[in-house]
């Protein structure tokens, strides 16, 4: 058994949405976003003190997850939602928010910026759950999607196209972009593909494998990364 397969079994429930989840840490969030996401569906679920932020929102989440040592006036949350007091310190608020959930897609607001070590800790959390979930981190700027496996989508001319290793990945072929990541293989601390650009129209990314990495995208381009078709 493994060390995150006892951590699962520890949860008290597990919460399953049938359209698109947002977990939403205690970073910053731009509650006009929230608003957005609240008025097209798409469900909040606070990792500890991302509840405060989507309460300051104007909101209720559907749920409160965590250790709960950030949220404020617990008890008042109690009353309006559901709040799932997990204590074990094995995983980050935003581990335990995904390990209680399941979505068809899931965004992540406020768990990168602000804190680098919490950037770091939502990367890792996106390497462990990327294989099993369809996972976006959402910052200020950008929109990062985790990838296993290839994918096409539409790019402007000029657009900014970056693709990053989660672990060293080695890529088959690439259509549509101005720099070819064919035959490359991008690690941390070697190749990396940053700030690559689209000629406009279609672009394909190949990998030679399942192992996940991030599409990093302009956050205009969130809605399309939401709709997009599971494989495509």
């Amino acid at each position: 058994m493994t060390a995150q397969g006892t951590i699962v079994e520890q949860a008290l429930e597990v919460l399953a949405f049938a359209s698109p989840l947002a977990i939403v840490g205690g970073g910053v969030v731009d509650p006009a976003l929230l608003r957005e996401l609240a008025e097209r569906g798409i469900a909040l679920v606070g990792a500890d003190g991302g509840g405060n932020a989507i309460g300051a929102a104007g909101l209720t989440p559907a749920a409160i997850i965590g250790d709960l040592d950030s949220l404020v006036d617990r008890a008042g949350w109690e009353q309006r939602t559901r709040v799932i007091h997990i204590p074990e310190q094995i995983t980050t608020d935003f581990q335990k928010a995904l390990y209680c959930t399941k979505a068809p897609v899931t965004l992540a607001l406020g768990t990168t910026g602000k804190r680098l070590d919490h950037t770091l800790a939502a990367l890792s959390a996106v390497l462990q759950f990327a294989p099993s979930r369809r996972l976006l981190l959402v910052d200020e700027v950008d929109v990062a999607l985790a990838v296993t496996g290839t994918i096409t989508f539409e790019a402007r001319a000029g657009e900014r196209v970056s693709v990053h290793p989660l672990v060293p990945i080695s890529f088959t072929r690439s259509t549509g972009l101005l720099y070819p990541v064919d035959g490359l293989t991008l690690a941390a601390g070697g190749l990396i593909g940053t700030s690559n650009q689209g000629l406009g129209g279609r672009v394909e990314i190949v990998p030679a494998s399942d192992l996940p990495w991030l599409l990093i995208l302009g956050k205009e381009r969130l809605w399309d990364l939401v709709e997009m078709p599971v494989g495509a």
